[in-house]
């Protein structure tokens, strides 16, 4: 049996999924100021009477660390850059706290100016006098050798809770969104590692003894343990939970726009014969290009407790959130509520609700139930207005799935797939004002969840060899190995699968799921006068995400 838990903004989701399908769900609301009591609750009450022996793994997924950077609640972290010549890093400052250093090395691997302990040493003290306690450091050319991004680490010594080095968050060689990436993986890590020890923690209170994965932007799954390296690859698990949760129930050839609207937000994403298109380079997150790679997401802030107001004379949604809707306790009015007023949703107090609305409903100079539909439909408006400019965005640049790269392809879709706790309310009459075909997904309540149970591991490796130097490296992996002057490209993906399939295994992945793919493989050579003297070989392999292969089964019964 697998354990899927959704750990939202408003409420925490749990699955148990076993051989016969879903075989418990639960919904809890989710207190991010108690993450311990709020994990443990769902556990206790997803394993009631089960025997622990029976639980194979627990996949989590999370929206705390997206959450925290879209609200900026992010830590303030330290930055050290190295650079060397070309654009000033100052171009690329992230934060406050963000200093570029002596020390460089070219583009061939080759220190060209050497670091300065003391300048170290001296910024470090800043460091510790304000308290802060994660860095990042970060070299323009650390992927072809880090032997700076050691030194300067090594100088820090052990007076950090955690430095994060820029080529082990990526062997990417685009400078800038490196500075970025290095940078959101130190800001979120205190975060997530009250997630990670809330979990730990939970699971012990429990004496449940799994493996624990964690579902990534690019809808795969890595353990927990190893999240805490690169605690960024966690940013956008949730709305990857709800993209995984869909893929299923897809239609098997053409393209389906997948909705989640959940309490705070809607997410939405895009699949082309059941494969989720993809972000290839990286994510853009609180204004940061990052290099981490995700599925093509959007999330607006609007759902189900987003606060109604008039504004102007008009309506206006969202998107902010104070609590829940008044109908369950809240203190200002909902589309819940307006859903309530409707008769469309129940297990509430109507007539709160119907208070709530009705004081908008005055400012508007409307009926109440007239001002509950305008709620409604105005939120299904906004959310079709803002999925069309997405599909807009996805056909305006070259269209990437999880499988492949679609050349001149253009996205149309044509059938919605919704999810999320008012899932069924909003299906109709979205189908109604848009002409979509509209499909509930099977345990729509809690299909988040369920994606993130099935999700495979997923990982990718990088690899640069140089046959000139005589030397092949893959930065991430803290790989480094001679290699003659014969050494080839065939050569450079066969190592680089061999890094690839021990990398997943090392994270939780099954031999059976690890279906490999070379996302690049780029040869240039390198001339001197009219000879060529060596060549420089760039690889990059990945795991495919997908569905983990012996719930194929779990899935076929879960939509009956």
């Amino acid at each position: 049996m697998i354990i899927g838990l959704d750990v939202g903004g408003t409420h925490t989701d749990v699955v148990l999924l076993g051989a016969t399908g879903l075989v418990n769900s639960v919904k809890i609301p989710t207190d991010p100021t108690d993450l311990f009591n709020t994990v443990l609750c769902a556990l206790r009450k997803i394993t009631a009477g089960l025997d622990p022996q029976h639980i194979q793994r627990l996949v989590l997924s999370t929206t705390l660390t997206t959450n925290a950077i879209a609200q900026r609640k992010i830590p303030e972290v330290g930055m050290l850059i190295l650079s060397g010549p070309g654009i000033d890093p100052e171009f690329f400052r992230t934060n406050q706290h963000y200093y570029v250093i002596s020390g460089a090395i070219d583009h061939r691997g080759r220190e060209v100016r050497s670091i300065d302990p003391d300048e170290i040493k001296k910024i470090s003290r800043i460091f510790e006098s304000e308290n802060i306690r994660h860095l990042g450091v970060v070299g323009k050319f650390s992927v072809r050798n880090p032997r700076h991004e050691f030194l300067v680490k090594e100088i820090l010594d052990d007076s950090f809770d955690k430095v994060f080095m820029g080529h082990e968050i990526s062997g990417n060689l685009n400078f800038s969104r490196r500075i970025a990436t290095t940078y959101l993986n130190a800001a979120v890590y205190a975060i997530h590692k009250t997630f990670f020890n809330a979990v730990k923690n939970s699971l012990a209170a429990e004496g449940l003894r799994v493996p624990i994965f964690i579902l990534k932007a690019d809808g795969g799954t890595m353990s927990l343990d190893a999240s805490m390296e690169i605690p960024g690859q966690t940013i956008l698990s949730g709305p990857a939970a709800s993209v995984m949760g869909s893929i299923a129930f897809a239609p098997e050839k053409g393209e389906a726009l997948v909705l989640d609207i959940g309490g705070t937000t809607t997410d939405m994403a895009i699949l082309i014969d059941r494969a989720p298109v993809l972000n290839p380079v990286g994510v853009q997150l609180g204004g940061h290009r990052t290099l981490i790679r995700s599925l093509e997401t959007r999330s607006i802030g609007l759902g189900g407790d987003s606060i109604v107001n008039v504004s102007n004379g008009q309506l206006k949604i969202g998107p902010e959130r104070n609590g829940p809707a008044m109908a369950y306790g809240g203190p200002v009015p909902t589309p819940t509520d307006a859903l309530f007023v409707l008769g469309k949703a129940e297990n509430g107090d109507l007539e709160k609700a119907s208070s709530g609305i009705d004081s908008i409903a005055k400012l508007l100079g409307t009926s109440t139930e007239d001002t509950a539909f305008s709620i409604f439909d105005h939120c299904c408006k906004v959310i079709l207005r803002e999925a069309r400019d997405m599909i807009d965005h996805v056909n305006s640049k070259p269209v990437y799935t999880v499988h492949e790269l679609r050349e001149g392809y253009r996205v149309n879709p044509k059938h919605l797939l919704v999810i999320g706790g008012p899932a069924p309310h909003f299906a109709r009459h979205l189908h109604e004002i848009s002409g979509f075909e509209v499909q509930l997904v099977p345990r729509w309540e809690v299909a988040n969840a369920i994606g993130a149970a099935l999700a495979r591991t997923t990982c990718e490796v990088t690899l640069f060899a140089d046959t000139q130097l005589g030397t092949a490296n893959a930065p991430e992996e803290n790989y480094s190995q001679k290699i003659s002057k014969n050494y080839s490209n065939k050569d450079a993906v066969d190592t680089a699968n061999a890094l690839l399939k021990a990398k997943a295994l090392q994270m939780g992945g099954v031999s059976e799921d690890l279906e490999l793919e070379v996302l690049e493989n780029l040869q240039f050579n390198m001339v001197r006068g009219f000879n060529t003297v060596g060549k420089n070989i760039r690889v990059k392999v990945q795991v495919k995400p997908g569905l983990i292969h012996e719930y194929h089964e779990v899935v076929e019964k879960l939509s009956r």
